[in-house]
C-alpha cells in the first residue's frame, strides 16, 4: 500500500465557521483519545468523494492529538474492473462474479493486508475495494485493533449473489458505518452507525470566491458568462444520469434559447467505466456548442469547480442512485439554487421547496430549472437557507466529531449507544 501525504490542517481555523458546542465536544473527545493510532484505507487518492473527505479529515484527526494515516491500495488495473462491478452490484445492478474475478480480488486484498505491519488502534476501511483486507489479518495479529468498515454507497437493494459473497467479510468487522439506515442490508451482525459525509469549507473547492474571480475562471473555458448556465458536477457514471441532465437542458433551452450547460467531472483511477461513459455522453450531446463537457483532463481542478459552482444559475445533481452526493452540499454551500434527484442521501441535504428542490424525472427537473431562472430573488433566499443547513450539519468538523464518538464508544463498549 502507499501512504498519502495529507500535509497539515488546524482545527482552530474552523472555529469561526461551525457551532461552538460542536467544537467543544471535539476538544473533549480529542483529549480522551489522545495518542491513539488511526489508519484509513481506500482505493484512490484522487477523483472521488472519499479521497476529498480524507484529505481534510486525516490531518484534523492528527491535529487534535491522535496520530492518523491514510493509505491506498496497490493493485493492477484489472482489480478495479472487478471492484467497479462491486460498486454497480451493491447499487442494484445484476453482476457477474466469475471465479477468476473472485481470485483476483482476494489475492490483491491478501497482498495489501500483508503490508499492515505496524499496530493501529483503529483501522477504517472505505467501500468494497479494500473490504476483504480484514479477512487476511488474524485476530491474534490485531487483538488490540478496532476494525471499522465505512460504506459510502447506497446498498439498499444490492445484487443478492454479490452481497452474499461480501457479507461474511463485513461481519468480521467490529462496526460498520453507513450514511443511512436504509442502506443497511439484512444479515449484518456487526453494530452499525449512521454517519453522513461532509465537505471542507476551507478547501480550494469550497473556499469563498468573489463573483469576479469566479466569472474570470469560468470564462476561460469558453462559457459566455453573460448568459445563464446550468451545471452538474459529478463522475461520468450512469448513476449520475448525465444523459438525463442533457435532456433537462434541451427542455429548458426550448423556452430559454440562451441557456448553456456545463457537465464537469473527474476521471478517477478506480472507475475504468468512466472513460467509456464519457464517450457516450459526448456522442449524446452531438456537438451542441452550448454544452461544455469538462474534466481534470481539461485542467479543471478544485478551484475551477468552485468557480463553476459559484457562478452557475442552477446546480443539478440528477442522480438515480446516490450514497450521499457531496456536490449537493458543495452547491448549497456556495449559496446557489440546487436541484437534486430524490434518491439516497440527497434528501438529507435538501428540504424540498425550502432549501432546494427534489425531482424524480427530467421533465420535473426542467420545470424546476425554469422556476429558478424566472424568479432568481426568491430562489436566492432558498439557497441561503440551504447554506445554513450545510454549515450546521455537513462540514468536516461534524464528521470528525462523529468518528471520534465512534472510536470512544468502541473502546468503552458503548457501540450500540
Amino acid at each position: 500500500m502507499h501512504e498519502v501525504n495529507v500535509g497539515r490542517k488546524s482545527l482552530a481555523d474552523y472555529r469561526s465557521i461551525v457551532p461552538k458546542e460542536l467544537m467543544t465536544e471535539i476538544d473533549e473527545l480529542g483529549e480522551r483519545l489522545k495518542g491513539r493510532q488511526v489508519l484509513h484505507v481506500n482505493a484512490t487518492a484522487f477523483g472521488g468523494g472519499v479521497a476529498e473527505i480524507l484529505y481534510t479529515l486525516v490531518p484534523l484527526v492528527s491535529d487534535i492529538g491522535l496520530e492518523a494515516h491514510w493509505q491506498i491500495l496497490t493493485a493492477p488495473q484489472e482489480f478495479y474492473n472487478v471492484t467497479k462491478s462491486f460498486h454497480n452490484g451493491l447499487q442494484g445492478h445484476a453482476v457477474e462474479f466469475p471465479a477468476e474475478s473472485r481470485a483476483l480480488y482476494e489475492e490483491v486484498c491478501r497482498a495489501n493486508a500483508a503490508e499492515l505491519t505496524r499496530p493501529y488502534d483503529f483501522v477504517v476501511i472505505h467501500d468494497p475495494q479494500p473490504l476483504a483486507i480484514r479477512d487476511f489479518v488474524t485476530r491474534s495479529q490485531d487483538r488490540s485493533t478496532w476494525w471499522i468498515w465505512r460504506c459510502h454507497i447506497d446498498t439498499s437493494t444490492p445484487d443478492k449473489g454479490l452481497y452474499d459473497y461480501l457479507l461474511p467479510s463485513i461481519n468480521r468487522y467490529d462496526a460498520a458505518v453507513y450514511t443511512l439506515a436504509d442502506y443497511v442490508p439484512q444479515g449484518l451482525t456487526v453494530p452499525v452507525r449512521e454517519i453522513a459525509p461532509t465537505i471542507d469549507p476551507l478547501a480550494p473547492k469550497n473556499m469563498k470566491l468573489s463573483p469576479e474571480d469566479a466569472t474570470y475562471i469560468v470564462r476561460q473555458f469558453g462559457i459566455d458568462v453573460e448568459r445563464p448556465l446550468l451545471l452538474q458536477v459529478s463522475r461520468f457514471d450512469p448513476w449520475k444520469d448525465p444523459l438525463g441532465v442533457v435532456d433537462v437542458y434541451r427542455a429548458v433551452k426550448a423556452k430559454h434559447p440562451d441557456v448553456q450547460l456545463a457537465l464537469v467531472g473527474s476521471m478517477a483511477s478506480d472507475d475504468p467505466e468512466g472513460w467509456d461513459y464519457l464517450e457516450r455522453v459526448i456522442a449524446y450531446v452531438g456537438g451542441d456548442p452550448d454544452v461544455f463537457i469538462l474534466s481534470n483532463l481539461d485542467n479543471v481542478g478544485s478551484v475551477e469547480i468552485n468557480a463553476f459552482q459559484s457562478h452557475a444559475d442552477v446546480i443539478m445533481q440528477k442522480s438515480t442512485r446516490e450514497g450521499f452526493g457531496l456536490t449537493v452540499a458543495e452547491g448549497l454551500w456556495k449559496g446557489r439554487p440546487v436541484i437534486g434527484g430524490d434518491v439516497g442521501g440527497i434528501p438529507l441535504q435538501i428540504e424540498d421547496g425550502v432549501t432546494g428542490y427534489l425531482v424524480s424525472s427530467a421533465a420535473e427537473c426542467a420545470e424546476r430549472c425554469l422556476q429558478i431562472m424566472d424568479d432568481p430573488v426568491r430562489h436566492h433566499r432558498m439557497a441561503l437557507l440551504g447554506k445554513e443547513k450545510v454549515r450546521r450539519e455537513f462540514l468536516t468538523p461534524r464528521l470528525l466529531r462523529d468518528d471520534l464518538r465512534l472510536f470512544a464508544d468502541l473502546e468503552e463498549g458503548k457501540i450500540g449507544a
